[in-house]
């Protein structure tokens, strides 16, 4: 656990998550939700690939339990990636 793995840093890289939404609804309700967070400033969307992933990108330190949080809130998951 550190501040790194806890939560997402603002800047250009943001933090990747994978998810059990499989429709391009689905997805876009998840980017909804978490755009109406405080500090959240964009959500990426990788549909490309399998499982389906985001990316988020903050203004400002925001913790991975509130998007997993928010996420499992409208029935999904989001499982942060560990970058090697």
């Amino acid at each position: 656990m550190s501040l790194l793995t806890d939560n997402i840093i603002p800047g250009e890289h943001g933090k990747v998550f994978g998810t059990n939404a499989n429709e391009e609804m689905e997805l876009i309700e998840i980017k909804n939700k978490l755009l109406n967070l405080d500090g959240i400033s964009e959500v990426h969307i990788n549909n490309s690939i399998f499982p389906k992933e985001f990316t988020v990108f903050t203004n400002k330190v925001i913790s991975v339990a509130e998007i997993e949080k928010s996420v499992k809130s409208i029935g999904f998951h989001a499982i942060p990636k560990e970058l090697i």
